[in-house]
């Protein structure tokens, strides 16, 4: 069972369904991931002078010292036989007259490795996984299926903690959201790929079905979960109150040239590094908060009218289109941007083969921590990580599969004496505190005193969420508020125990990285 259907699930999926028959979950429609909102593209070592050690060498770098560099070297250097899997699945990167590959260059990277398409890459990947999972004989496709919590032994009666060796996955319990009735669905494998937590705050760049489900499942069945304290907050995001999601202004954009300004027209991030605009993301995102907590403004500029339009209008179609829905011609002005949550480095423990703590479980893509991302993602890596780890897990999968049993004692959901929550004005109004609770106290900027304030508020709506949870027959909507909570209370605590400033997690108290 995949449960999840991104980059990740998708290609894991196919992989493994040469061997066996397989099911995909996910909550929505197939193509309602991460993955189709990702723009800027997907890195690898393509051409000369780039290499191994060159991408290596900045993805430690943006990961401030807390990247696992063997797992780093091994994405690094699987990359360009993932691409061209991709490519023998479908996906068109955009090429050169010549017919070579039309590289990018983002923030981090040293050389011109950012494979895409256009500006809507995730998408295109996406279009094509998505064929060819529809296509295949052996994969059952499960739209609008919920997972609600993993089947492991603690549902015998056993007692689980994160340390125990014996811990397994034997499937999950998962909603039909059409006919509202829980289903057991047991499974040998288990592959988790659920995505991001960009919906525990107020403004992100993710879809709004990205509420942590998987992490905040193992967390429930005592799996591993770290380095939850490193979100990614984008720099650029359009600015746009009316809409959420925010919409994404990717990073490809400063690396065609575009320049950050203040509202009055200046430069501003030659202050904060020396490479400027092309900086890692963790120190212009904190740059601009920063000056928008000088200015008061409620947004920086992003500029590209310096560069010819024909360009402007072929390199970025998607969001020149998008800014002139809204009145803005960005071959002639500038650009409203703002940080936006995008991405979490940390997630479910995984080692080299995506396995995690619990047996028969794996994990990869954005819910999984492997180690790659650090203290922060270099721009483009999130897409190659996917994939690799997929890979890397379906092998290890089919390794196992045959030594494992479906275990048939496992008992079905029973929700008596349970009814209908009586007001979803009560789930609504806790989604949004949630929200703005992490936003306010847990977001670019933190102090000691901001996260314990965070902590405070959130164990009062943990307490009435979990009453209202055992009265109430499950719905999406109380699921994801109840899986939002364990990923903020995750991020809070971990945030907490870093007693230092490093890469995505900047506390005040502890200014040792970056003074501003």
């Amino acid at each position: 069972m995949v449960i999840g259907s991104g980059i990740a699930g998708l290609s894991f999926a196919l992989k493994v369904a040469q061997h066996g028959k397989v099911a995909i979950v996910t909550k929505t429609r197939i193509d309602e991931t991460n993955t189709s909102y990702a723009q800027g593209g997907i890195s690898s070592v393509t051409y000369a002078p780039d290499n191994f050690d060159k991408h290596i060498e900045d993805t430690l770098i943006a990961g401030d010292g807390l990247c696992d560099e063997e797992a780093v070297r091994l994405v690094v250097q699987e990359a360009p036989e993932k691409i061209k899997q991709l490519v023998e699945w479908g996906t068109q990167f955009d090429r050169k007259e010549d017919g070579s590959f039309d590289l990018h260059r983002e923030g981090g990277h040293s050389e011109f490795r950012i494979l895409h398409h256009k500006d809507n890459t995730g998408a295109e990947i996406q279009r094509a996984l998505t064929t060819m999972v529809k296509n295949h004989p052996n994969i059952t496709l499960l739209e609008k299926y919920f997972a609600i919590d993993l089947i492991t032994p603690h549902h015998l009666g056993k007692i689980m903690e994160p340390w125990m060796k014996n811990n397994v996955c034997h499937g999950a319990y998962v909603l039909n959201i059409k006919t509202k009735q829980v289903e057991t669905f047991l499974s040998k494998i288990t592959m988790l790929a659920t995505g991001g937590v960009g919906s525990v705050y107020q403004t992100t760049t993710n879809p709004l079905i990205s509420t942590g489900d998987g992490i905040a499942m193992v967390f429930r069945a005592k799996g591993v979960i770290e380095n939850m304290e490193f979100v990614q907050f984008h720099p650029t995001s359009l600015y746009n109150p009316a809409e959420r999601p925010s919409f994404l202004i990717t990073e490809a954009m400063r690396g065609f040239g575009g320049v950050l300004r203040t509202t009055d027209g200046q430069e501003f991030m030659h202050k904060y590094d020396p490479r400027g605009c092309l900086a890692p993301r963790d120190i212009v995102a904190r740059a601009i908060d920063n000056e928008l907590k000088i200015t008061g403004d409620d947004y920086v500029y992003l500029d590209v009218t310096h560069k010819p339009a024909e360009e402007i209008r072929d390199h970025f179609p998607t969001i020149y289109e998008k800014c002139l829905s809204l009145g803005i011609d960005i071959t002639r002005q500038m650009i409203p941007v703002v940080p936006a949550a995008h991405f979490l480095c940390g997630g479910i423990k995984v080692d080299l083969s995506g396995h995690t703590s619990i047996r028969n479980l794996y994990a990869a893509g954005e819910c999984a921590s492997s180690g790659l991302h650090g203290a922060n993602r270099l721009a483009s890596n999130s897409l190659l990580e996917g994939i690799v780890f997929a890979d890397l897990a379906a092998r290890d999968a089919l390794a196992r599969i045959n030594k494992c049993d479906f275990n048939e004692q496992i008992p079905d959901w029973n929700d008596e004496g349970t009814t209908l929550p009586e007001e979803m004005v009560l789930i609504t109004q806790s989604n949004k505190e949630v929200e703005q609770i992490m936003s306010n106290y847990v977001g670019i900027v933190r102090s000691n005193l901001r996260l314990q304030r965070a902590f405070d508020r959130l164990e009062v709506i943990y307490r009435e969420t979990e009453s209202l949870y055992q009265k109430s027959k499950v719905s999406q909507k109380i699921c994801e508020l109840r899986n939002k909570i364990n990923v903020g209370y995750l991020i809070i605590k971990m945030a907490r125990r870093r007693k230092e400033s490093r890469g995505l997690h900047y506390n005040l108290d502890y200014p040792s990285k970056m003074e501003l």
